[in-house]
């Protein structure tokens, strides 16, 4: 910790790097650390590949200053919540500090900070912060919150404990505005998103006798729809609620034919461990990975269906 905040002490320019297709926890991080090196008067950039980012996200604080160019001036980049150097979606030439929770982070930084005991990577900036006396101001207390809001699936994720909630309460009552925070990324959603979830309801499969959900979004749907990628998580994790789904994995096949896969557990099966197969990762109960074009929906479905039902 102590090298990396020298580091920071020491930068001309920084950019701070959201990984691809970006969540709240990747972008609520660069939003602290882009609030952090204002009150240092540092130069910041904010970089994320992705163009398209997701809308319900954009009430973040420095949102706004997010550009899909990476600035070359930079002599130091940090890189929040990317468990390997492919998320970044840039090769990225200077100093790279690397901050994440994944455990299957590849500490492909010059400096790595990876906490697997925290459920996000905002908690690991908040410890940084507390550890080092460094105050968290409104700003950054809603965007620590909102990183633990998505990542711990509304705190419902196993992980969740008095510890964490106490930690909630610090951030609220340093001006966090969780109620924000609730309404768009639990509630937000977008036509598109609406259209596409009666889609992804009727195609629904199950298998395994009943213990796995499936869901299968060909390119046409989305164009149908309206919705973009990220509209589909939410479908994916609800089907986790009726009654005999233990996991639930979802099939997106992107406009260049390769397919997206997200997984969601609420059981002993670790999905990461499904998803290291086809050189992806995450968590136990939340993984994912991309399939190049060539491989048809029904052939990678029935690939992960065989993964899975082996584990259960």
């Amino acid at each position: 910790m102590n090298e990396i905040l020298t580091r920071i002490e020491q930068t001309q320019h920084v950019v701070l790097i959201s990984h691809l297709n970006p969540d709240a926890d990747s972008l609520g991080a660069a939003s602290v650390l882009y609030t952090h090196m204002l009150r240092l008067h540092k130069k910041v950039s904010w970089f994320c590949a992705t163009k398209n980012i997701d809308q319900k996200l954009l009430f973040l604080p420095w949102s706004e200053k997010i550009r899909s160019s990476f600035p070359t001036s930079a002599d130091l980049a940090i890189s929040l919540d990317c468990g390997s150097r492919d998320r970044l979606g840039v090769a990225v030439a200077c100093d790279l500090i690397n901050i994440d929770h994944h455990a299957s982070n590849e500490e492909f930084g010059k400096y790595n900070l990876v906490d697997l005991k925290c459920i996000s990577t905002t908690e690991i900036l908040y410890k940084l912060f507390r550890d080092n006396n460094i105050t968290i101001n409104p700003k950054m207390a809603t965007a620590i919150y909102a990183g633990l809001l998505d990542d711990s699936g509304g705190f419902l994720d196993e992980k969740v404990d008095g510890t964490l909630f106490a930690l909630v309460k610090e951030l609220i009552e340093m001006g966090a505005d969780y109620k924000l925070c609730n309404k768009y990324i639990m509630k937000y959603q977008t036509l598109g998103a609406f259209r596409l979830k009666a889609i992804m309801h009727k195609n629904m499969e199950l298998f395994c006798d009943g213990r796995v959900a499936v869901f299968c979004v060909t390119n046409e749907d989305m164009k149908i729809s309206g919705a973009i990628g990220s509209d589909c998580e939410s479908t994916l994790e609800e089907a986790l609620w009726l009654p005999s789904v233990e996991v639930s994995f979802l099939l997106k096949q992107n406009r260049d034919l390769s397919i997206k896969c997200s997984l969601r557990s609420s059981s002993k099966v670790d999905v990461n461990a499904i998803a290291s197969t086809f050189l992806g990762g995450g968590h136990a109960s939340r993984a994912g990975f991309t399939l190049e074009s060539g491989i048809a929906l029904e052939s990678a479905k029935e690939k992960i269906l065989k993964l899975i039902c082996k584990e259960l």
